[in-house]
């Protein structure tokens, strides 16, 4: 009987792994997001931190025309809190921004509750209420500026006709030249500029809400104000919440509308923060007390913007 004869079994060495190719500079994930953030940083830096903190160093010294700064600390900011026409401007912005906020959200969620239901036309509607807010800003505000016309006022016209109707004889109002009525003119025109933003951002809110939950509470037997504040409101707090906060900001540091309409006048009945600091750091030519105090708005929408997105994330 032949006899086995054992096999050697020759360990062969597994061949060295391929090299791989060494990637390229952008196929790192870290230097090709470098490279797409790249310009956005250069973008923002160049047009709003550069501007956000050239604003903070003029504020804290007595820069003007022609002259170089030179560093006074909190000298431009004592010496407008002793002036009355500032104080006043404080009064009008909050004014302005709570008046014309609390209007543009009551119109415009009535505005997105009515084109969330079904009529002919509805696309017609829906694109008509977005012109007073795609309308350029100066454009329109000059003409509600004819409209208030004292003289050649469409409104003072209308009534003009229904006091000859009645017998009476009508004394032209002067919309912008009476302090009171200036200040709810500008109201007006912010309030009729703003609330198609409103309207259309919490009418994309209404859409994402299920319909079969409000049949569900209608069959409960909830009428439509309960369907309203029960069903509706909570579904779209985070939408009003985020427009509201959008509103605030703009409305705060509004310029165009304001200085178009009445340029901070009757009086500095209307002058607002940013109509303020331009009267005064630039057709006044005190760069230094200009800038001080357009920062002073500054910590009320950083305030805003804080409490706001708490009360988003305590709401998640």
């Amino acid at each position: 009987m032949a006899s086995r004869l054992p096999l050697a079994v020759a360990s062969v060495a597994a061949p060295p792994p391929a090299a791989r190719p060494r990637a390229g500079l952008l196929e790192r994930e870290g230097m090709l997001a470098g490279v797409f953030l790249t310009p956005t940083v250069l973008i923002l830096g160049l047009f709003l931190a550069y501007p956000f903190f050239l604003g903070v160093w003029l504020s804290f010294s007595d820069k003007s025309v022609g002259q170089a700064p030179t560093f006074i600390g909190l000298g431009n900011f004592t010496s407008i809190f002793r002036s009355e026409i500032f104080r006043r401007t404080v009064g009008n912005t909050f004014v302005y921004t709570g008046f014309a906020t609390a209007l543009k959200l009551v119109l415009g969620m009535i505005l997105a509750l009515l084109m969330n239901r079904h009529f002919r036309a509805k696309r017609f509607v829906r694109a008509a209420m977005l012109l007073p807010f795609i309308v350029p800003t100066v454009l329109s505000t000059l003409a509600w500026s004819w409209m208030f016309d004292a003289t050649f006022s469409v409104f003072n016209w209308m009534l003009r006709q229904v006091w000859a109707l009645a017998g009476a004889q009508f004394v032209p109002i002067r919309w912008l030249g009476d302090t009171t009525l200036a200040m709810t003119s500008i109201i007006v025109v912010n309030t009729w500029r703003g609330v198609p933003f409103f309207a259309i951002s919490i009418l994309a809110g209404l859409q994402t809400i299920n319909p079969e939950l409000h049949e569900a509470a209608a069959i409960d037997g909830a009428n439509a104000w309960q369907r309203f504040w029960r069903v509706t409101l909570p579904l779209i707090k985070p939408v009003v919440i985020v427009v509201l906060l959008f509103s605030i900001i703009v409305t705060f540091a509004d310029f165009q509308l304001v200085y178009v309409l009445t340029r901070g006048g009757p009086a500095n009945s209307t002058h607002l923060f940013a109509t303020l600091a331009y009267q005064v750091g630039v057709a006044g030519s005190r760069l230094g007390e200009g800038a001080a105090i357009s920062l002073f708005m500054f910590p009320f929408l950083l305030l805003v913007v804080i409490l706001q997105l708490w009360y988003i994330r305590q709401e998640e």
